[in-house]
């Protein structure tokens, strides 16, 4: 009798204690939910995050979210950010660190029309262009600095408007050029109505100005904590499996973005054609920051120079391959 009970309070305390507790991490997006995250959310729905004993949350951001903000208020544990951005908040306080870099290339470009006499560079004097803000001017202030282009609207410069996300200065003739991504605006562009044979696409990276966009940033303090390295080089490693998947199954990620639209405004269409873009910007990137890349980075930036220097020293342990390394084991 003693020993069945004995048995049967065993039995309920195993079945009363936790499965093992699965760490837990939040990472902030720069933007909304769209195929630009496909890899973090495809590691979720896939189960890689899980595998790797994680707890994943993926908040969505948005125009009034700044990831660097938001990762000094303790509101995630890594964010995505585009590198300038992230070294502009670095020199302002906020010690950023670059994880991993999933994005090997750059998306950015300025689309302009033909009608408003744009064909060169040397054009946009004296023109209106849409520039994003929120950290996103940075790339384009560099590029008018090299140019020799003032942005304050004096004569010989150019005119910034501060453009909202979308391109309705260019479809309405109010600036002669916009900001664009290749997976995404750009496309918006064409859908208005407009046609490739009307427009000027400059390619920041063929402009000799382009710079790393999104990579993973944790603040420097944590990177001391040998278990938070450990449960971010789990992340990274189930992440960069979910880049690896979207590249090979783009349909299928799309439509795992498409189920976590909690807005329901994105289109499957539209997420199709930008998962196919995003997988040129991954192609060839296991996730680890080339050195080069980041050095480009910083020269362009401290070439801005101007009324609006993006930094004025190079930045000094700004990333870090420790846990991209742990990932890779």
């Amino acid at each position: 009798m003693i020993r069945k009970m004995l048995l049967g309070a065993a039995m309920t305390l195993a079945l009363s204690l936790p499965a093992t507790a699965q760490e837990r991490v939040t990472i902030q997006l720069k933007w909304v939910t769209q195929a630009q995250f496909a890899g973090y959310y495809v590691a979720k729905d896939k189960g890689f995050f899980k595998a790797e004993g994680l707890d994943v949350t993926i908040k969505p951001g948005g125009p009034d979210i700044a990831p660097p903000q938001v990762i000094a208020g303790g509101g995630a544990d890594v964010v995505v950010e585009w590198m300038p951005a992230a070294l502009a908040a670095r020199e302002k306080g906020v010690p950023l660190v670059n994880i991993a870099q999933p994005f090997k290339r750059s998306g950015m470009m300025l689309t302009c029309r033909k009608d408003a006499g744009v064909a060169t560079p040397a054009d946009f004097k004296d023109k209106t262009l849409g520039v994003w803000f929120f950290g996103n001017e940075y790339p384009f202030m560099a590029w008018m600095a090299k140019l020799g282009y003032k942005t304050d609207g004096s004569a010989g410069g150019v005119k910034v408007i501060k453009q909202g996300f979308n391109v309705d200065p260019i479809i309405q003739k109010q600036a002669a050029c916009v900001s664009t991504m290749t997976y995404n605006e750009y496309w918006q562009v064409i859908d208005a109505g407009l046609k490739p044979e009307e427009l000027v696409v400059f390619n920041y990276t063929d402009q000799g100005v382009s710079t790393m966009e999104d990579g993973l940033y944790v603040l420097e303090n944590r990177l001391s904590d040998p278990a938070f390295v450990a449960r971010m080089g789990k992340f990274v490693k189930a992440a960069m499996k979910g880049w690896e998947y979207a590249r090979a199954n783009p349909d299928e990620a799309a439509k795992i973005v498409l189920d976590n639209d909690a807005s329901g405004a994105q289109k499957e269409a539209h997420q199709k054609r930008m998962m196919g873009e995003i997988n040129k910007l991954t192609a060839g990137s296991n996730g680890k920051l080339d050195p080069a890349d980041f050095e480009r980075t910083v020269t362009t930036l401290m070439g801005a120079g101007g009324e609006q220097p993006v930094i004025t020293k190079k930045p000094v342990g700004a990333w870090t391959h420790t846990v991209i390394d742990a990932a890779m084991k």
